[in-house]
């Protein structure tokens, strides 16, 4: 029996790989695998099957990709955020045009012009963003010096994770502290 692998937009949380399990479990699939960005069912899909599904998961916030260029997207932003917020940047040996290549098995200039196409930004800067947001909350809970979230982040001073900081957020890191209200974005929003 074939599997069918759906590939799902705005997927950034451990919590939204439960959330789409559910979903797809309350529509009656089997669910063999779920990871950031797409899910593997047992068994063909009919076309209204995909589609009551398209629509289950739209309800909660997800999309449902079917164009071959934003599943790449997708796979490239899954990787970031995953390798950002769920890993340890300060033991990543290798830098990101590597780790994508490597894991979507593509050269790194089709995936860094496809993502420009399709995002209207680049690879970096997206890099760039999702960092700041994973420093930001860093900031808020409070539990590492500015030092420990630098060398954390991968960053090679305190003095650049300021500098860039400043330039993205119009904050330094310790202004950002002092700020009463949450400036945080969610990540399906980056």
């Amino acid at each position: 029996m074939d599997n069918t692998v759906l590939h799902i937009k705005n997927m950034v949380c451990p919590r939204c790989i439960k959330m789409v399990r559910q979903v797809l479990e309350q529509e009656g699939q089997e669910v063999t695998d779920v990871n950031l960005g797409n899910a593997t069912l047992k068994g063909t899909l009919s076309t209204t099957q995909t589609e009551v599904i398209a629509k289950a998961l739209q309800e909660e916030g997800f999309e449902l990709l079917d164009d071959r260029k934003h599943q790449i997207v997708e796979g490239i932003k899954n990787i970031i955020v995953e390798t950002v917020h769920y890993g340890e940047l300060d033991e990543l040996n290798e830098n990101f045009s590597t780790l994508l290549s490597q894991r979507l098995q593509k050269d790194y200039h089709l995936l860094s012009k496809l993502f420009s196409e399709v995002e209207n930004t680049t690879i970096e800067q997206y890099i760039i963003q999702q960092k700041i947001e994973r420093v930001k909350e860093l900031l808020v809970y409070n539990e590492l010096t500015l030092s420990e979230i630098a060398y954390k982040m991968g960053y090679s001073s305190v003095a650049h994770l300021s500098g860039q900081f400043k330039k993205v957020t119009g904050f330094t890191p310790s202004q950002f502290k002092q700020l009463k209200e949450d400036k945080r974005k969610p990540l399906d929003k980056i």
